[in-house]
């Protein structure tokens, strides 16, 4: 993979991100979304650059938690914006970077392989808003391999039992941070 300023590059998305960065669509699922893409490019051969980019991009544009159209998109923009900046990317990359975004969110399951990568990437972080991935809206043989499955699921039901376990100590409730080992 091609160098990424990670650090810079996700200190100015935080700066430019309209809803709770530690929300459902924050920086924890672009982090899932991540670790979702690389494990599925290991074995769909896709591009990794686009995969990475892809986490971090895709919902970077959002102005709502809920139905956003167009954030994709916006998504994109931002990405070619930054091209030269936080990252680099050739011509190609950014192509297959923008129909990933773009399309994301509108179901689609056919398509460049690396495009695909990354939409299965998102969608099998559906836990997090209580939802089990359905194998048939899955695009690709790696995102539909049960091994793959459960673990991508048990990354984002994790995410969500961190956010909603609490334990009273002296009248004050303290989020309880379990170890993610292996995660």
């Amino acid at each position: 993979m091609r160098d990424i300023d990670r650090r810079g590059l996700l200190t100015y998305l935080q700066g430019q991100f309209e809803i709770d960065w530690k929300g459902c669509h924050g920086i924890a699922h672009w982090a899932r979304v991540r670790a979702n893409g690389l494990m599925l490019a290991e074995q769909t051969g896709a591009n990794r650059h686009v995969v990475e980019l892809f986490a971090f991009f895709h919902d970077s544009r959002r102005t709502s938690e809920g139905i956003n159209l167009g954030h994709g998109r916006r998504g994109s923009v931002l990405a070619e914006q930054l091209r030269g900046r936080f990252f680099d990317a050739s011509d190609a990359e950014m192509a297959l970077l923008h129909h990933a975004c773009v399309y994301h969110s509108d179901g689609i399951n056919t398509g460049d392989t690396t495009v695909l990568t990354c939409w299965d990437a998102d969608r099998l972080d559906l836990g997090r808003v209580g939802m089990t991935p359905d194998p048939r809206y899955l695009c690709t043989k790696a995102a539909r391999q049960e091994s793959n499955l459960q673990r991508a699921h048990a990354r984002a039901i994790a995410w969500v039992d961190r956010q909603t376990r609490w334990t009273t100590d002296s009248d004050q409730a303290w989020p309880i941070s379990p170890k993610m080992e292996g995660r």
